[in-house]
């Protein structure tokens, strides 16, 4: 009988393969300077998340093994559009990043919650959670509009996303093939499917975040330094300009604030459609929603949300900031 190699084995043997071949990869990095910064910004990137993603998946395994289709339906309103708005404060609850709360996402449509719900917890709870707004506080000293308006764009767009979601999405387009590995759950203790779906969840969301994390590296060396500098002035190309930055750097939604803060030639309102745009979409998350719920869905969900959140980001500046401030 063929043997199988499972990813945990492929992970493996890619750890002893960097470890084997260190000092070659040590002194490649060396030689160059734009790769060192590419390697700075993957690692930035990848370590900022991985607790988040381990809370998330975490949070994945208990909702698979403890949460049942009939609780859920208990806790969650019937009517879809309170549903919709309840997910979206919910997000509050879950102190983490976006890389975390994709397979808490996915394991919610699973376990029977409509997917406009699951997507307005998903954009929410790395938006608006305790830890983002303190972060956001503390990144504008004197600022408190900034975390008034951070809120208020992210939890709009969260709500916005997922009512529209209620109208135009399908069933289709979000959950993925997952019979084999619901097959292997199937019939084991709690423990058992709690741990076999936080190892199948952290391996697949891992690989998905390494192939981001590489992809927001590649890009940030190439965008110059002081290119903000020159957008002083313009307000409608530097919202849409930071809108895209936010989607190519791909930053940690706990530690964006401080990036944002240091563009201090820019208004506060391209700064903040930078803040509300970033935890909703970015190469990143792009390529971890491919993974959980199938390229499909994420080339329909990724362009509705960065829409959707650069209006709900600029309106909100405007409303919250005083304008173009």
């Amino acid at each position: 009988m063929r043997a199988r190699v499972s990813s945990t084995y492929v992970l493996a043997a890619l750890v002893v393969l960097g470890v084997a071949l260190n000092g070659p990869l040590v002194r490649a990095v060396g030689s160059s300077a734009r790769l060192q910064t590419a390697v700075t910004i993957f690692s930035g990137v990848f370590v900022q998340a991985v607790p988040f993603l381990a809370l998330g998946v975490t949070v994945s395994g208990v909702i698979a093994a403890f949460v049942s289709p009939a609780l859920l339906r208990k806790v969650l309103p019937r009517d879809e559009i309170a549903a919709i708005g309840v997910a979206g404060i919910a997000g509050m609850a879950l102190p983490g990043c976006e890389c975390g709360v994709v397979p808490v996402a996915r394991r919610l449509t699973e376990q029977g919650a409509p997917g406009s719900v699951a997507l307005a917890f998903m954009l929410s709870a790395p938006a608006i959670n305790p830890v983002v707004l303190i972060a956001t506080a503390v990144a504008f000293p004197g600022e408190p509009g900034m975390v008034v308006a951070r809120f208020t764009g992210s939890l709009a767009t969260a709500c916005t996303v997922g009512l529209l979601w209620s109208r135009i999405g399908r069933p289709a387009w979000l959950l993925p093939r997952t019979a084999r590995h619901e097959q292997r759950v199937t019939g084991r203790s709690r423990w058992e499917v709690f741990t076999e779906t936080a190892r199948h969840d952290l391996l697949q969301a891992s690989a998905f975040l390494v192939l981001g994390a590489a992809a927001a590296a590649a890009l940030h060396v190439l965008v110059p330094p002081s290119w903000y500098a020159h957008l002083s002035g313009k307000m409608a190309a530097a919202i849409l300009v930071m809108a895209v930055l936010a989607i190519v750097l791909a930053l940690c939604s706990e530690a964006d604030a401080f990036v944002a803060s240091s563009m201090s030639a820019l208004p506060l309102l391209p700064r903040l459609v930078f803040l509300v745009v970033g935890p909703a979409v970015d190469v990143k998350l792009f390529a971890m929603q491919a993974g959980a719920f199938g390229r499909q869905f994420a080339i329909r969900f990724a362009p509705l949300t960065f829409a959707v959140a650069l209006v709900c980001g600029s309106i909100t500046g405007f409303v919250c900031l005083g304008g173009a401030r």
